[in-house]
């Protein structure tokens, strides 16, 4: 089973989440609330984008740079 396509998606989906998730409480944590636009955006990266993200934000000193990583990781 653990070899199934569709338990590798289900595994897939909910690991994407569980990040997605993480760096979102992260963010809101550092900046207070996140713009939800910013928000849906985060939620759009893939799981290695997220991963990235992750470790980015440890640098971020103010929203635009978020905005600016974004801008420039979203299209990777």
């Amino acid at each position: 089973m653990q070899e199934s396509v569709i338990y590798q998606d289900i595994l897939q989906k909910g690991n994407k989440q569980g990040e997605e998730r993480l760096i979102i409480i992260m963010l809101n944590q550092r900046f207070s609330e996140i713009d939800t636009l910013l928000i849906e955006r985060v939620r759009g990266l893939s799981i290695e984008q997220l991963e990235n993200l992750g470790k980015a934000l440890l640098y971020f000193t103010n929203v635009s740079d978020l905005e600016v990583w974004l801008n420039q990781n979203e299209a990777s």
